[in-house]
């Protein structure tokens, strides 16, 4: 399908490592002048759901500034675009819990918020899980916890769980569970 929407200017307002974000002058579907603003990510948004053969999961824990608020999610991260995603998601999963796993099952794509972003996710189920030592990075106070996975799909249920990515993650493997697929 073609693009309706035509683009007539754009500028950088801002710009960092992980961010890009530019204010665009636009033609919109309806023929009439408008102005969009698109947040570029720079990584691709990661997240693994640990499951061990009793399916228990583990979820981090860890103060989030953007919302004021504590927050608990799977194990997630970033992967630099044009890397391998699978070797990013190994990498987060080892340094937020310290678990290694030898079997790996991506589970879906998503984009995480299309009217404004152009960042694109991908999440992945972590089995066979070999216990090692966590390596947060330093801008990381996590908290590990292990649980039986129906409660974290109750805590998405009542509300405890709103990240979007550990939503989608933990809602489409209890499906996958439920069919027999995992």
């Amino acid at each position: 399908m073609e693009n309706p929407w035509k683009t007539v200017k754009e500028k950088i307002v801002y710009d960092n490592p992980w961010i890009q974000v530019t204010h665009r002058d636009v033609i919109n579907p309806s023929g009439n002048p408008g102005i969009y603003g698109v947040i570029h990510f720079k990584n691709l948004a990661i997240g693994i759901v640990p499951l061990d053969e009793d399916y228990n999961t583990w979820l981090v824990g860890q103060y989030r500034y953007t919302l004021n608020q504590y927050s608990w999610e799977i194990p997630e991260g970033g992967g630099p675009l044009g890397s391998d995603p699978l070797d990013s998601a190994k990498r987060e999963l080892k340094e937020e819990t310290g678990f290694t796993a030898n079997k790996w099952t991506k589970i879906f794509d998503l984009h995480t918020s299309n009217s404004v972003t152009d960042e694109a996710g991908m999440c992945y189920v972590a089995q066979g899980l070999t216990a090692g030592e966590a390596e947060p990075e330093d801008t990381e106070d996590l908290k590990i916890k292990k649980l039986p996975f129906e409660e974290a799909v109750d805590m998405v249920m009542n509300g405890q769980i709103t990240d979007s990515l550990a939503m989608a993650g933990i809602l489409k493997t209890k499906l996958l569970i439920d069919r027999g697929l995992i």
